[in-house]
Protein backbone atom coordinates (compact mmCIF):
# COMPACT_ATOMS: atom_id res chain seq x y z
CA UNK A 1 0.00 0.00 0.00
CA UNK A 2 2.93 1.91 0.29
CA UNK A 3 5.11 4.27 -2.28
CA UNK A 4 8.64 3.22 -3.06
CA UNK A 5 9.48 6.27 -1.49
CA UNK A 6 7.66 5.59 1.59
CA UNK A 7 8.43 1.92 1.88
CA UNK A 8 12.33 2.72 1.85
CA UNK A 9 11.75 4.85 4.86
CA UNK A 10 9.76 2.40 6.16
CA UNK A 11 11.99 -0.28 5.93
CA UNK A 12 15.20 2.36 6.94
CA UNK A 13 13.15 3.33 9.80
CA UNK A 14 13.37 -0.55 10.76
CA UNK A 15 16.70 -1.11 9.68
CA UNK A 16 17.92 2.03 12.18
CA UNK A 17 15.51 0.15 15.09
CA UNK A 18 17.40 -3.35 14.79
CA UNK A 19 20.86 -2.03 14.78
CA UNK A 20 23.97 -3.73 13.58
CA UNK A 21 22.83 -6.76 11.13
CA UNK A 22 19.20 -4.88 10.45
CA UNK A 23 19.66 -4.87 6.82
CA UNK A 24 20.35 -7.91 6.25
CA UNK A 25 17.61 -9.14 8.00
CA UNK A 26 14.69 -7.03 6.93
CA UNK A 27 16.47 -8.15 2.95
CA UNK A 28 15.49 -12.10 3.96
CA UNK A 29 12.12 -10.95 5.55
CA UNK A 30 10.47 -8.70 3.00
CA UNK A 31 13.05 -9.37 -0.18
CA UNK A 32 13.98 -5.66 -0.36
CA UNK A 33 17.52 -5.48 -1.76
CA UNK A 34 20.02 -4.75 0.47
CA UNK A 35 21.30 -1.25 -1.14
CA UNK A 36 17.09 -0.35 -1.19
CA UNK A 37 17.18 -0.56 2.55
CA UNK A 38 20.42 1.25 2.46
CA UNK A 39 19.10 4.05 0.58
CA UNK A 40 16.01 3.94 2.83
CA UNK A 41 18.12 4.45 6.00
CA UNK A 42 19.82 7.71 3.83
CA UNK A 43 15.92 9.15 3.19
CA UNK A 44 14.90 8.18 6.99
CA UNK A 45 18.04 10.32 8.34
CA UNK A 46 17.29 13.53 5.90
CA UNK A 47 13.44 12.95 6.90
CA UNK A 48 14.86 12.81 10.59
CA UNK A 49 16.26 16.25 9.90
CA UNK A 50 13.99 17.89 8.55
CA UNK A 51 10.15 16.11 8.44
CA UNK A 52 9.52 18.50 4.89
CA UNK A 53 12.59 17.84 3.15
CA UNK A 54 12.36 15.60 0.39
CA UNK A 55 14.86 13.28 -0.82
CA UNK A 56 17.91 14.57 -2.15
CA UNK A 57 18.07 10.91 -4.22
CA UNK A 58 14.54 11.08 -5.74
CA UNK A 59 14.05 15.29 -6.12
CA UNK A 60 11.29 17.45 -5.14
CA UNK A 61 8.20 15.90 -7.63
CA UNK A 62 9.64 11.59 -7.73
CA UNK A 63 8.71 8.99 -6.24
CA UNK A 64 11.92 6.61 -7.42
CA UNK A 65 15.33 8.23 -8.59
CA UNK A 66 15.17 9.37 -12.45
CA UNK A 67 16.14 6.03 -14.28
CA UNK A 68 15.32 3.89 -11.52
CA UNK A 69 12.36 0.87 -11.89
CA UNK A 70 12.81 -2.10 -13.95
CA UNK A 71 13.42 -1.14 -17.87
CA UNK A 72 11.45 -1.81 -20.37
CA UNK A 73 10.93 -5.78 -22.04
CA UNK A 74 12.18 -3.73 -25.60
CA UNK A 75 15.11 -2.40 -23.52
CA UNK A 76 15.99 -5.15 -21.88
CA UNK A 77 15.47 -8.02 -24.70
CA UNK A 78 16.46 -5.51 -28.01
CA UNK A 79 14.90 -7.03 -31.17
CA UNK A 80 12.50 -9.14 -29.20
CA UNK A 81 9.45 -7.20 -31.08
CA UNK A 82 10.94 -8.14 -34.36
CA UNK A 83 11.61 -11.05 -33.48
CA UNK A 84 7.95 -11.54 -32.34
CA UNK A 85 7.01 -9.96 -35.32
CA UNK A 86 8.58 -12.32 -37.38
CA UNK A 87 6.82 -15.49 -35.19
CA UNK A 88 3.32 -14.09 -36.32
CA UNK A 89 3.80 -13.48 -39.91
CA UNK A 90 4.21 -16.57 -40.68
CA UNK A 91 0.89 -17.48 -39.31
CA UNK A 92 -1.07 -14.46 -40.41
CA UNK A 93 -4.11 -14.69 -42.69
CA UNK A 94 -5.09 -11.68 -45.04
CA UNK A 95 -3.42 -8.84 -46.36
CA UNK A 96 -0.50 -7.90 -43.92
CA UNK A 97 -0.77 -4.32 -45.07
CA UNK A 98 -4.72 -4.24 -43.32
CA UNK A 99 -4.75 -2.19 -40.37
CA UNK A 100 -6.01 -5.15 -38.35
CA UNK A 101 -4.68 -8.74 -38.80
CA UNK A 102 -5.03 -12.22 -37.15
CA UNK A 103 -2.37 -14.46 -35.52
CA UNK A 104 -3.41 -18.08 -35.13
CA UNK A 105 -0.64 -19.03 -32.57
CA UNK A 106 -1.41 -18.70 -28.77
CA UNK A 107 0.38 -16.30 -26.38
CA UNK A 108 2.07 -19.28 -24.42
CA UNK A 109 3.29 -20.66 -27.36
CA UNK A 110 4.76 -17.67 -28.65
CA UNK A 111 6.58 -17.19 -25.69
CA UNK A 112 8.05 -20.48 -25.77
CA UNK A 113 9.59 -19.79 -28.85
CA UNK A 114 10.87 -16.35 -28.15
CA UNK A 115 12.39 -17.88 -24.62
CA UNK A 116 14.26 -20.65 -27.52
CA UNK A 117 15.51 -17.59 -29.33
CA UNK A 118 17.24 -16.43 -25.67
CA UNK A 119 14.43 -13.50 -25.10
CA UNK A 120 13.41 -12.97 -21.37
CA UNK A 121 9.50 -12.38 -21.65
CA UNK A 122 6.58 -13.37 -19.66
CA UNK A 123 3.41 -14.07 -22.12
CA UNK A 124 1.31 -11.23 -20.59
CA UNK A 125 3.82 -8.94 -21.99
CA UNK A 126 4.11 -11.03 -25.99
CA UNK A 127 0.19 -10.00 -25.52
CA UNK A 128 0.50 -6.28 -25.15
CA UNK A 129 3.37 -6.22 -27.80
CA UNK A 130 1.24 -8.04 -30.07
CA UNK A 131 -1.67 -5.62 -29.16
CA UNK A 132 0.99 -2.78 -30.04
CA UNK A 133 1.55 -4.56 -33.04
CA UNK A 134 -2.32 -4.53 -34.18
CA UNK A 135 -3.23 -8.03 -33.95
CA UNK A 136 -5.94 -9.84 -32.32
CA UNK A 137 -7.48 -13.51 -31.36
CA UNK A 138 -10.07 -14.12 -33.96
CA UNK A 139 -11.75 -17.27 -34.85
CA UNK A 140 -10.95 -18.60 -38.35
CA UNK A 141 -13.09 -17.81 -41.39
CA UNK A 142 -14.67 -19.84 -44.32
CA UNK A 143 -12.20 -18.12 -47.14
CA UNK A 144 -10.48 -20.90 -48.87
CA UNK A 145 -12.02 -22.53 -52.06
CA UNK A 146 -11.44 -26.37 -52.43
CA UNK A 147 -9.94 -27.35 -55.42
CA UNK A 148 -9.00 -25.14 -58.50
CA UNK A 149 -10.54 -22.22 -59.66
CA UNK A 150 -12.41 -22.33 -62.89
CA UNK A 151 -10.40 -21.05 -65.42
CA UNK A 152 -13.57 -18.72 -67.01
CA UNK A 153 -14.85 -18.15 -63.37
CA UNK A 154 -13.75 -14.11 -63.64
CA UNK A 155 -15.61 -14.31 -67.35
CA UNK A 156 -18.54 -15.57 -65.81
CA UNK A 157 -19.25 -13.06 -63.28
CA UNK A 158 -18.64 -10.25 -65.69
CA UNK A 159 -21.28 -11.37 -68.18
CA UNK A 160 -23.61 -12.03 -65.04
CA UNK A 161 -22.56 -8.54 -64.02
CA UNK A 162 -23.35 -7.10 -67.47
CA UNK A 163 -26.53 -8.94 -67.97
CA UNK A 164 -27.89 -7.94 -64.92
CA UNK A 165 -27.09 -4.46 -65.36
CA UNK A 166 -28.41 -4.50 -68.87
CA UNK A 167 -31.79 -6.18 -67.55
CA UNK A 168 -31.79 -3.26 -64.62
CA UNK A 169 -31.93 -0.12 -67.36
CA UNK A 170 -34.43 -2.00 -69.53
CA UNK A 171 -36.83 -2.36 -66.21
CA UNK A 172 -36.22 -6.02 -65.84
CA UNK A 173 -36.11 -7.63 -62.51
CA UNK A 174 -33.03 -9.23 -61.53
CA UNK A 175 -33.05 -11.58 -58.33
CA UNK A 176 -31.16 -13.64 -56.23
CA UNK A 177 -32.05 -16.87 -55.00
CA UNK A 178 -30.28 -18.96 -52.01
CA UNK A 179 -31.35 -21.16 -49.94
CA UNK A 180 -30.90 -20.71 -45.84
CA UNK A 181 -30.26 -23.09 -42.74
CA UNK A 182 -32.58 -25.68 -42.36
CA UNK A 183 -34.58 -25.46 -39.04
CA UNK A 184 -36.18 -27.75 -37.13
CA UNK A 185 -40.14 -27.45 -37.41
CA UNK A 186 -41.80 -27.12 -33.70
CA UNK A 187 -41.09 -25.56 -30.38
CA UNK A 188 -37.50 -25.26 -30.64
CA UNK A 189 -34.96 -22.93 -29.08
CA UNK A 190 -33.39 -20.02 -31.40
CA UNK A 191 -30.75 -17.47 -31.12
CA UNK A 192 -33.36 -14.86 -31.11
CA UNK A 193 -34.28 -12.33 -28.10
CA UNK A 194 -37.88 -10.48 -27.64
CA UNK A 195 -39.13 -8.39 -24.64
CA UNK A 196 -41.16 -10.50 -21.74
CA UNK A 197 -41.83 -9.58 -18.35
CA UNK A 198 -38.71 -10.21 -16.07
CA UNK A 199 -38.45 -13.83 -15.16
CA UNK A 200 -41.14 -15.24 -17.30
CA UNK A 201 -39.04 -16.10 -20.77
CA UNK A 202 -40.61 -18.21 -23.43
CA UNK A 203 -40.42 -21.90 -22.24
CA UNK A 204 -39.31 -24.34 -25.47
CA UNK A 205 -38.21 -27.97 -25.70
CA UNK A 206 -35.04 -28.74 -23.80
CA UNK A 207 -33.82 -31.06 -26.47
CA UNK A 208 -33.61 -30.07 -30.45
CA UNK A 209 -34.41 -33.17 -31.60
CA UNK A 210 -36.48 -33.10 -34.79
CA UNK A 211 -40.40 -33.92 -33.93
CA UNK A 212 -41.63 -36.87 -35.47
CA UNK A 213 -43.67 -36.15 -38.51
CA UNK A 214 -42.72 -32.51 -38.46
CA UNK A 215 -39.23 -32.35 -39.88
CA UNK A 216 -37.95 -29.32 -40.63
CA UNK A 217 -38.77 -26.35 -43.00
CA UNK A 218 -36.35 -24.82 -45.39
CA UNK A 219 -36.45 -21.18 -46.03
CA UNK A 220 -36.10 -19.94 -49.68
CA UNK A 221 -34.85 -16.28 -50.28
CA UNK A 222 -35.63 -14.05 -53.73
CA UNK A 223 -34.02 -10.75 -53.35
CA UNK A 224 -35.30 -8.13 -55.91
CA UNK A 225 -31.95 -6.43 -56.95
CA UNK A 226 -33.09 -3.00 -58.13
CA UNK A 227 -35.90 -2.65 -56.11
CA UNK A 228 -34.17 -4.16 -52.58
CA UNK A 229 -36.70 -5.76 -51.13
CA UNK A 230 -36.75 -9.46 -50.55
CA UNK A 231 -39.37 -12.64 -50.29
CA UNK A 232 -38.64 -15.87 -48.22
CA UNK A 233 -40.33 -19.24 -49.01
CA UNK A 234 -40.76 -21.85 -46.28
CA UNK A 235 -41.12 -25.22 -47.54
CA UNK A 236 -40.67 -28.81 -45.85
CA UNK A 237 -38.84 -30.64 -49.32
CA UNK A 238 -35.63 -31.16 -49.89
CA UNK A 239 -33.27 -28.35 -51.05
CA UNK A 240 -33.66 -29.29 -54.63
CA UNK A 241 -33.97 -27.71 -58.26
CA UNK A 242 -38.03 -27.93 -58.32
CA UNK A 243 -37.82 -26.29 -54.41
CA UNK A 244 -35.96 -23.54 -55.90
CA UNK A 245 -37.93 -23.07 -59.54
CA UNK A 246 -41.41 -23.76 -57.29
CA UNK A 247 -40.13 -20.29 -54.75
CA UNK A 248 -39.23 -17.96 -57.72
CA UNK A 249 -43.25 -18.81 -59.18
CA UNK A 250 -44.46 -18.12 -55.44
CA UNK A 251 -42.48 -15.21 -55.77
CA UNK A 252 -43.38 -13.75 -59.19
CA UNK A 253 -47.17 -14.86 -58.31
CA UNK A 254 -47.31 -12.62 -55.26
CA UNK A 255 -44.89 -10.08 -55.56
CA UNK A 256 -42.32 -10.26 -59.00
CA UNK A 257 -45.65 -9.59 -61.03
CA UNK A 258 -46.95 -6.84 -59.03
CA UNK A 259 -43.81 -4.70 -59.41
CA UNK A 260 -43.30 -5.37 -63.76
CA UNK A 261 -47.10 -4.26 -63.36
CA UNK A 262 -45.92 -0.84 -61.52
CA UNK A 263 -42.57 -0.13 -63.52
CA UNK A 264 -45.01 -0.47 -66.59
CA UNK A 265 -47.35 1.81 -65.49
CA UNK A 266 -44.70 4.31 -64.59
CA UNK A 267 -42.52 3.87 -67.70
CA UNK A 268 -46.32 4.45 -69.61
CA UNK A 269 -46.69 7.41 -67.39
CA UNK A 270 -43.61 8.89 -67.87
Amino acid sequence: MLTENQRRKFLGIEALALGHGGIQVLSNLTGAARSTIAIGIKEAVEAESDPKVRSSLTGTKRIRVKGAGRKSVEKTNPGVTKALEALVSESTIGNPENPLCWTTKSLRNLQAELVNQNYRISHVKVGELLKDLGYSLQLNKKALQVGKTHVDRDEQFQYINAKSKAFIEEGLPVISVDTKKKENIGNFKNNGAEYAPKGNPTLVLDHDFPILGLGKASPYGIYDVRENEGYVNVGISSDTAMFAAQSIRTWWDEMGCIIALVRSIDTATY
